[in-house]
């Protein structure tokens, strides 16, 4: 997909075609990461910090089951 650099007040930025917002379950409003890769740039609404943070969440949650249960009474 061909996108366009455009002038927004004093600086620039591409407009997201529909089609495209709703593949990538966007919304005006929500985050888009671009991140850096060895083939270029890759635009995408998932945020790896945040899916790093919920790996480590998960772990904690898994090995202390019983704590967590007693705490939630």
């Amino acid at each position: 997909m061909k996108l366009k650099i455009t002038a927004i007040g004093n600086s620039a930025g591409v407009i997201l075609p529909k089609d495209l917002l709703a593949r990538l379950r966007l919304e005006k409003g929500d985050t888009l990461y671009a991140l850096e890769t060895p083939d270029g740039v890759r635009l995408t609404a998932f945020d790896p910090e945040l899916a790093a943070q919920m790996d480590v969440a998960e772990d904690i949650m898994r090995k202390d089951r019983d704590v967590l249960r007693k705490l939630a009474r």
